[in-house]
């Protein structure tokens, strides 16, 4: 073989066996040393590429497209410190547990350390941030080598994929020529594939038994669900919730919210109630059982710190230790929807259903007071516009939510429904960067897709738009816009106002509109509540890009939400001082 030859036949046979493995999309970020692969990947016909120029963006684009389809996404960028710029959302990944099979051109071993250009140190680039890692060698014609290949695309599949899933990361070094051959197709020779299997970790029996006859002891249970999104979790957690009488505290991440069952046991107003620290005592329970990552509500962590003497069950089947309170009991290393089928199967169910008609009626007042409230609220305002968007939104659509006040804000007013809304969000490492991309990603697959996003964080993600327009993206963006960093207007900090607009209040008095028509974009900015409702209306039936933005004040912002906690805390006082006791 030639050299051309020897680089098409290696690489034809990595991306052949990704194929195999499961791999359905690329997000190409264009360059020099990457060629290649890049050419090669365009021309499988079982692959899909998307072109991302600007690599950060391209890598949060990889994120979103893997998390709304909960498989594995390739990402490809050439040398230096294009790969450098996939590093936030690769730690994203790994945090957050999405599976990304990240591919790295590089210089050749004998150009490395010496100066050459567009050089720098990639092995080992991303350290603890990504599962695996493989340096892979230099193209080579031999049998052996070939079958290497094959099967580090497949193990690295399989790698991202196993529980905790997330990103792997994988080094090809080129020597020039670049350009392999095409003519004929390189994919035409099926070569043999490896194959790799994965099964669920599944508790013994005999545990489970002791599990239902610890949980049996008491009535006084709480069961909480906080970031998870796996298909069957939710059917399986209601039914176990309701054999054994306890409430869900239900996270908006953890898709409990809105679906096609009756929530009769979700609790999706914790975090309000929680805000007014009385009566802990009554609402204490004697049991927890977490799933998922750690909740939005830092209420409920505080709530959970108080906690004394409390059997604490921390499930998860990434046999991770997602403990940050430091207040679990007994960590469960077992899949989430299996767990929850084999207890509902042998637990007996309640004969007292008090403790769960409590946080019933509390729940029901507190939806009451915030829906009475927001009603009241004539100015545009946060909370009100996740209210309206919540009525507005289709069936079967997927809320993608900013960090800082957005996704508190969602916590606190998406109440549940029954529209099958899918709300996502970067919960990870909870950073503002790459939302708008990663959005724009989820949305390649998601049929209505609406991003709620703050100013800062939609200005720090600004070129995630142009993969919108040069993907024809149906996309709608409604961003709050406070003008600055609304959530440290909730923080100690801004009880000294001493310097704080300028080091956290941070306004940036930026025109959104010219910027979303550079892109091509729609844009509206709203300043009425008819004018909001009519815009995400056109927005639905608008192809595209649309942004809407609405203008809010964040002293005000704060002003409401505290009415609502003290209007939830008077009632909590009645509530609990009445008929109705846990005793």
């Amino acid at each position: 073989m030639n050299e051309q030859e020897v680089l098409t036949t290696y690489l034809a046979d990595f991306i052949q066996e990704l194929v195999t493995s499961g791999v359905e999309d690329v997000v190409i970020s264009p360059g020099s040393r990457s060629t290649p692969l890049a050419m090669l990947i365009a021309e499988h016909p079982n692959l899909n590429y998307h072109v991302n120029i600007d690599e950060r963006s391209a890598a949060f684009f990889a994120l979103g497209m893997a998390k709304q389809t909960r498989k594995p996404v390739a990402l490809l960028c050439t040398s230096g410190t294009a790969a450098a710029n996939y590093y936030p959302a690769i730690i994203e990944a790994k945090i957050s547990r999405v599976p990304l099979i990240v591919l790295t051109a590089d210089r050749p071993h004998e150009l490395r350390d010496i100066g050459a250009p567009q050089s720098i140190d990639q092995i080992h680039l991303y350290g603890k941030h990504v599962k695996w890692f493989a340096e892979m060698s230099i193209p080579d014609e031999h049998e052996e080598l070939l079958y290497y290949v094959r099967t580090t695309a497949s193990r690295a599949v399989n790698i991202s994929l196993q529980a905790p899933a997330g990103p792997v990361h994988l080094n090809f070094p080129f020597r020039e020529p670049l350009i392999p051959r095409l003519e004929p197709t390189p994919f035409e020779k099926v070569k043999q594939s490896v194959k790799s299997s994965q099964g669920a970790l599944v508790l013994p029996t005999g545990e489970m038994e002791r599990i239902c006859m610890e949980l049996e002891k008491h009535e006084k249970g709480l069961i909480i669900c906080g970031v998870i999104d796996e298909p069957g979790f939710t059917q399986a957690v209601l039914t176990l919730s309701e054999k054994l009488g306890y409430p869900i505290l239900a996270d908006p991440l953890s898709q409990l919210r809105s679906g096609s069952h009756n929530g009769a046991t979700i609790i999706d107003n914790y975090d309000t109630i929680l805000k007014a620290g009385t009566y802990m005592k009554e609402l204490s329970p004697e049991v927890i059982i977490r799933f998922g990552g750690m909740a939005v509500s830092k209420p409920l962590t505080l709530f959970l710190k108080g906690l004394q003497n409390v059997v604490h069950y921390i499930v998860d089947s990434g046999s991770g230790w997602r403990d940050p309170i430091k207040m679990g009991t007994e960590m469960i290393h077992a899949d989430e929807t299996i767990f929850c089928d084999g207890l509902a199967t042998i637990v007996r169910n309640p004969t007292n259903f008090k403790w769960l008609q409590l946080w019933q009626q509390l729940n029901e007042k507190t939806k009451n007071i915030v829906q009475l409230a927001v009603e009241d609220i004539q100015d545009l305002d946060e909370g009100k516009a996740v209210v309206e968007l919540t009525k507005l939104l289709p069936s079967n659509s997927t809320l993608f939510v900013g960090n800082s006040m957005p996704i508190r804000d969602v916590d606190t007013f998406f109440h549940f429904n029954q529209k099958n809304i899918r709300v996502m969000a970067n919960r990870g490492a909870n950073g503002i960067d790459g939302v708008v991309s990663s959005a724009a990603g989820a949305s390649v697959y998601a049929d209505n897709l609406f991003l709620l996003i703050g100013d800062l964080s939609f200005f720090h993600d600004l070129n995630g738009l142009l993969a919108a327009k040069m993907h024809r993206l149906n996309i709608t963006v409604i961003v709050i816009n406070n003008n600055g960093g609304g959530i440290f207007s909730f923080l100690p900090q801004a009880g000294s106002s001493k310097n704080f607009e300028h080091l956290f209040g941070t306004p940036i008095d930026l025109e959104f509109e010219y910027a979303i028509k550079m892109y091509g974009g729609n844009y509206q900015k709203v300043m009425n509540w008819d004018e909001y409702r009519e815009s995400i209306n056109k927005a639905i039936k608008t192809p595209g890009l649309n942004v809407i933005e609405v203008p809010t004040n964040r002293e005000r912002n704060v002003q409401i939400h505290r009415k609502i906690w003290d209007s939830v805390s008077q009632a909590k006082d009645h509530l609990l001082d009445g008929d109705v006791t846990c005793s």
